[in-house]
């Protein structure tokens, strides 16, 4: 009788001292130094993601790390997707990223002035991106930093840069300014591109809008080289100085030959650019050209933009000239 107690007290005591060891490997710190964010997969079970993560350094054991996840099995199922695993976490706290936490909000920026390919290439290479990527139209897109996560497609965040361009031209569109030369929101879009494109400095956009607001009211051509650039790359971008044949080749984005708006956009404005142009800066300027500092010199008369253009060629002679 006394043997048997003996043995029952070891018994006993190799439980507690297990169940004791088994709390310890579940609550003490993991062996990642520092967050890392990781990718699970979809399709993995138990194993494969323990497996993963032992190679990623955010456990020591996946044996223990699957007999974890089987002993809580009842608060739930390990989810795919990027998750960020926290410094030293332990096995309860890896667990739980993976039923609970948020998955990882990665960012793409598409800038302002893109044209439709250069969005294209940049969803393409946007890393965690899944899917084909979907035909975009020129100027369909807005310019602007969208939030996606591992898996998500190429089409979605497509679809919701479309979106937010309709929504913007749709909104500025009922607050626009009384009397100007623009039929519809897709005009809009077509004269924000051109502006857009026109100058880099955003205190110069109400300036350059109400000079071809003025222009068209007149009926007179834009005369804007980065349509005609557009024209000459075919759609894309130019990497050469504009040619005397460019500005005269008959082509329906050459706003030196034809009068009015473009058929279509020639990038993606940015919201500041569709602002502009409905509701351009009031001037009575109909002309500007570069001034050599990064911004434009207006001009009111073709006497005074010729002498504006005498002093932008004499900046680039002098320019040339430096070695």
């Amino acid at each position: 009788m006394r043997i048997f107690l003996a043995v029952l007290l070891v018994l006993l005591a190799l439980a507690g001292g297990g169940a004791w060891w088994a709390r310890e490997a579940w609550v003490s710190p993991g062996p990642l130094p520092a967050p890392t964010a990781i990718v699970v997969p979809r399709g993995g079970g138990t194993e494969a993601i323990g497996a993963l993560l032992a190679e990623r350094g955010a456990i020591s054991d996946p044996r223990l790390f699957a007999a974890g996840v089987w002993l809580t099995r009842d608060e739930g199922p390990l989810r795919a997707g990027e998750y960020l695993f926290p410094a030293q976490g332990s096995l309860r706290e890896v667990v739980s990223v993976l039923r609970n936490a948020r998955p990882v909000q990665r960012r793409l920026t598409l800038p302002e002035g893109l044209t439709a390919r250069q969005m294209a290439t940049l969803l393409e290479q946007a890393e965690g991106l899944t899917g084909e990527m979907p035909v975009i139209d020129e100027g369909e897109l807005l310019p602007e930093t969208y939030a996606y996560s591992w898996g998500d497609t190429r089409a979605a965040v497509a679809r919701r840069a479309g979106t937010a361009m309709r929504e913007a031209l749709e909104r500025l569109w009922k607050d626009r300014a009384e009397g100007l030369p623009l039929a519809s929101p897709r005009e809009a879009l077509v004269l924000a591109s051109i502006v857009e494109r026109e100058t880099g400095m955003p205190e110069e956009r109400g300036q350059v809008a109400g000079v071809f607001i003025n222009r068209l009211k007149r009926n007179m051509p834009l005369q804007s080289d980065p349509t005609v650039a557009y024209a000459a790359a075919d759609g894309g971008v130019l990497d050469r100085p504009l040619s005397r044949a460019d500005l005269e080749r008959d082509h329906p984005f050459n706003t030196y030959r034809i009068r009015g708006l473009p058929p279509g956009p020639i990038a993606s404005p940015g919201l500041e650019s569709l602002r502009a142009v409905l509701n351009p800066q009031e001037t009575d300027a109909l002309y500007f050209v570069a001034d050599g500092n990064g911004g434009h010199a207006f001009a009111r008369t073709l006497e005074e933009h010729n002498r504006n253009v005498a002093r932008w060629r004499a900046i680039e002679r002098q320019r040339g000239a430096r070695p």
